[in-house]
């Protein structure tokens, strides 16, 4: 089997404090990356935060950046985890819940990649995932704000594949449906995930095909093969992780 190509190398991972992000920074770290985790502070318990920055903002992120190719070396890796949920009917979203959302689901995987990708093109070399959403190609109600903002990240990534192909620098996108995650948590009422499961025709909603939700490391997993060099000759692919939830709409 061809080795994975992760071993030894700077692999930066954004909203790394808790569910996917944490996922997705321990696999990286087992496969022997140099693992950069960045979040905001927070004050529950959660995973570890080497490095604090607000991906809403550039210069943090131009800082962070510059400051874990200083400590750590040069970034190979970077993958886009960080984002918020703000659910509610469209009619009742506020300014500041859609710039809010935007600002970090979208924006910020702007700000991160651009960052991190002016310091790959010179090398000629790296990869990029984006953690977006299966919100992203298929409408759902009291998500619009989420939805978009996913669906922007997702052609924001696919686009700067396309621009960064001749420097072999590749970026992909995984688009997780219901994962166990404290944001899915937040949304659950007393019967769990069983709801999500099963669907909900009066929100024109099917269920999970599969008949489970995902864990973080089902998501981890689908990113770590995409940053490894079994994936090689895949660029500006939306890989679904969500156990046939959308059927492929």
């Amino acid at each position: 089997m061809r080795a994975s190509g992760i071993e030894g190398v700077t692999a930066l991972v954004t909203g790394a404090g808790r569910g996917i992000g944490l996922a997705v920074s321990a696999a990286l770290a087992a496969e022997g990356a140099l693992v950069a985790a960045v979040d905001l502070p927070r004050k529950e318990a959660g995973g570890p935060r080497d490095y604090v920055a607000d991906v809403a903002s550039s210069q943090e992120v131009d800082a962070v950046v510059e400051r874990v190719e200083r400590e750590l070396g040069p970034i190979g890796i970077l993958v886009n985890v960080a984002g918020v949920l703000r659910p509610g009917a469209v009619i009742d979203t506020s300014d500041d819940d859609w710039s809010g959302t935007f600002a970090v689901n979208a924006t910020g995987v702007f700000n991160t990649s651009r960052a991190v990708a002016r310091r790959m093109v010179p090398r000629r070399r790296g990869v990029i995932v984006t953690v977006s959403s299966n919100a992203a190609g298929v409408p759902r109600s009291g998500m619009a704000a989420y939805a978009a903002s996913k669906a922007a990240a997702t052609m924001f990534t696919k686009s700067l594949g396309l621009e960064l192909a001749p420097f072999g620098i590749r970026c992909n996108v995984v688009a997780p449906g219901s994962t166990d995650t404290p944001m899915q948590r937040a949304l659950w009422t007393d019967d769990g995930a069983d709801p999500v499961i099963a669907g909900d025709p009066h929100r024109y909603r099917t269920g999970i095909p599969l008949g489970r939700i995902a864990e973080p490391a089902d998501i981890a997993d689908a990113v770590l093969f995409l940053v490894s060099d079994r994936a090689r000759h895949i660029t500006m692919h939306d890989l679904y992780v969500d156990g046939g939830a959308t059927l492929r709409a």
